[in-house]
């Protein structure tokens, strides 16, 4: 809610009198309508209750009842259009008829509250029919803070999933809360070699009969597990991303279901249309390629700071006709344990996707032993990948197939300024990619260069808006994470080439916080341009401008990267940084990669670059098998020019 929503405050002000009224009988006017005093006993009975939600017979909170009662309060005084958000939705136009039936009904005429309490009434009566015309189904905004609520202190128990077996070991570990440490979001345990080696033996047993299926059968699991997080389980995957992963309602809308939904039917969609890829008939024969999943297992190694990026990781090679062990990040447990009973109340069969949490190197070494080893896809750290590769080739000789390896690896993205670049868009480019969710996206931009030009201006709008970051910015996941940005800035505070000029401060009493930092250096090769950090942290090279095409040349070389980058200027500059970054963006920020717009992904340090949300990412989880059928027998060994 931001801070000056009129709407939200009206809101509060309402529910606040509404409860403060006690009796709501007291302040009736007409005290004879069997209407309003049945409406009134409602109400007592749920103010009373304490806990509205469980009480109210429609289920509806009536934290959303009073906000559709402001909107109609709106409607009266006049100021709907000022007020109403979406302007255009349907539910606010039936608002204002119901508005108007309530008047009309009303007994005593002059009663505001009696009529507030009519509302309230036909809205309950009605909420299933209004809940499928509204366009924000009932404000997602308080069904959210509805299942956040339900999550605040609570610990949810996250076993280890095999088949249809819930398993607990001894080694068992904590999710903590980000933004409050004290706070053990869930409880799991990590499977260890011998889980490991028995989940990948129930995988391959099943592997033929879902392999088999027709790729339609398939796809409608991520089709239908797609509809079910648009709606009844949106607000609770949001909620555990949010909790679990310290992002903001918007951030974790971004993530965990618009496109992790988009991942699901996108890849489902590209999984059927492959199917119609068919090679050229010939007089007398009809060739078929068959895609089939790999022969072997797929193991999904995920990441903490996206919750749709572990459901495709998981999903997609799945959709293909492969079995899957999906290992979710630590910190990402709750999140992740939510998208995996949701792929399975889809109709995923058990054995499909296991669900196996683990420490790294004991899951690293399970998978790379197993013979049956048939890809990795990933998205992590580079000493991981590489370690997990070098694994992989000491072991080519145990394997059945050589293992596809597909993997995601973060970046030092760039943000490179012209003199001709609008100020503005500079700045409130730069402050969103650098700053949103802590800089913790794979994408997010941590270097930038400015020509000296143009410094004075953009220092000056991007230090005032940096520090008030509230609207947007969150704790970093974790203690680790913390130490690790917390030991850049203390490189920055003590290197007489850098100066920090906005932020530099963290905080881990309660939480783990990271002020959003702006650094200034002297020295474009510093480690601080080169190495990731993945925290709240952006570092400025001012270049004199008359240095343009030497400094797009630093660009390209500085960093072993090459994921992400912007421009802010229509130049040559995408021909010298045509391989500095597999999303390439001009006049735009480094981050916001949607699916099927923008498909993600990038070469040298930054991975395989296989570009995840595009059509082609299918492929990487098939191996396609060519039928040729003749339908003319061959009757003669002699070619005809032999007579």
């Amino acid at each position: 809610m931001s801070a000056g929503c009129v709407y939200c405050v009206c809101l509060l002000v309402l529910f606040i009198l509404c409860v403060s009224a006690g009796c709501v009988y007291s302040v009736c006017v007409c005290r004879l309508c069997l209407f309003c005093v049945c409406l009134q006993v409602v109400f007592i009975l749920c103010v009373s209750a304490g806990c509205v939600y469980s009480v109210c017979v429609c289920r509806l909170c009536l934290f959303c009842v009073c906000l559709q009662v402001v909107f109609i309060l709106c409607v009266s005084a006049g100021c709907v259009y000022s007020v109403c958000v979406c302007r255009l939705c349907l539910f606010c136009v039936c608002l204002q008829v119901v508005f108007i039936l309530c008047v009309s009904a009303c007994v005593c005429r002059l009663c505001l509250f009696c009529v507030c309490l009519q509302v309230v009434f036909i809205v309950c009566v009605c909420w299933f029919y209004l809940f499928c015309v509204c366009v924000c189904r009932l404000c997602l905004f308080c069904v959210c803070l509805q299942a956040l609520n339900s999550l605040k202190g609570a610990t949810e128990d996250i076993p280890c999933v095999v088949g249809d077996e819930h398993v607990w070991t001894k080694d068992i570990r904590y999710q903590l809360s980000p933004f409050n440490h004290s706070h053990k979001v869930a409880k799991f345990c990590y499977a260890d070699k011998e889980l490991i080696n028995k989940a990948i033996k129930a995988s391959v047993a099943a592997r033929r009969e879902w392999d088999l299926k027709p790729v339609q059968d398939r796809a409608q699991v991520l089709f239908k597990a797609a509809d079910i997080i648009s709606g009844p389980k949106r607000a609770e995957i949001l909620a555990k991303t949010m909790i679990g992963q310290g992002k903001t309602v918007v951030q974790a809308e971004i993530d965990a279901a618009a496109e992790l939904i988009d991942f699901f039917r996108f890849n489902a969609k590209h999984a059927i249309e492959l199917q119609d890829q068919q090679p050229l008939d010939a007089a007398g024969s009809t060739n078929t390629m068959l895609y089939r999943g790999l022969e072997g297992f797929v193991a999904a190694v995920a990441p903490f700071n996206f919750t749709a990026i572990g459901g495709n990781l998981a999903g997609t090679p799945a959709v293909m006709g492969n079995v899957v062990l999906w290992k979710p990040s630590d910190t990402a447990m709750s999140a992740s344990y939510a998208v995996y009973r949701v792929l399975r109340e889809s109709g995923l069969p058990p054995n499909i996707v296991q669900f196996l949490p683990a420490d790294g190197p004991v899951f690293g070494d399970a998978i790379t032993s197993s013979e049956h080893l048939a890809g990795i896809n990933f998205t992590g750290s580079v000493p991981t990948f590489k370690r997990l590769w070098k694994q992989v080739a000491q072991n080519l000789d145990t394997y059945r197939t050589f293992p596809r390896l597909a993997g995601e690896c973060g970046g030092k993205n760039f943000h490179f300024v012209h003199s001709s670049a609008d100020v503005q868009s500079v700045v409130m480019g730069t402050i969103r990619s650098a700053f949103e969710f802590g800089g913790q996206k794979c994408s997010a931009c941590s270097r930038m260069y400015v020509p000296n030009s143009l410094w004075p201006q953009i220092r000056q709008k991007m230090v005032d808006p940096v520090e008030d970051f509230s609207t947007f910015f969150s704790a970093v996941i974790d203690d680790k994470s913390f130490a690790r940005i917390k030991r850049w800035l203390e490189h920055a505070k003590s290197s007489s080439n850098l100066a920090v000029i906005s932020g530099g401060t963290c905080d881990d009493s309660k939480g783990y916080f990271v002020e959003p930092t702006i650094i200034e250096t002297r020295d474009p090769q510093d480690a601080i341009m080169n190495e990731e950090i993945f925290g709240p942290v952006l570092t400025v090279y001012v270049y004199p401008e008359k240095d343009y095409q030497k400094v797009l040349q630093l660009i390209d070389r500085t960093s072993p990267y090459a994921l992400t980058g912007a421009v802010k200027v229509i130049s040559d500059a995408a021909e010298a940084l045509r391989n500095a970054a597999g999303n390439y963006y001009v006049n735009d920020k480094s981050t916001g990669s949607i699916v099927a717009q923008q498909p993600f992904g990038g070469a040298r340090a930054s991975g395989t670059n296989d570009k995840p949300g595009g059509p082609h990412y299918v492929l990487r989880w098939t191996s396609p098998q060519v039928v040729k059928e003749t339908h003319v027998p061959l009757t003669e060994w002699k070619y005809p020019y032999m007579g």
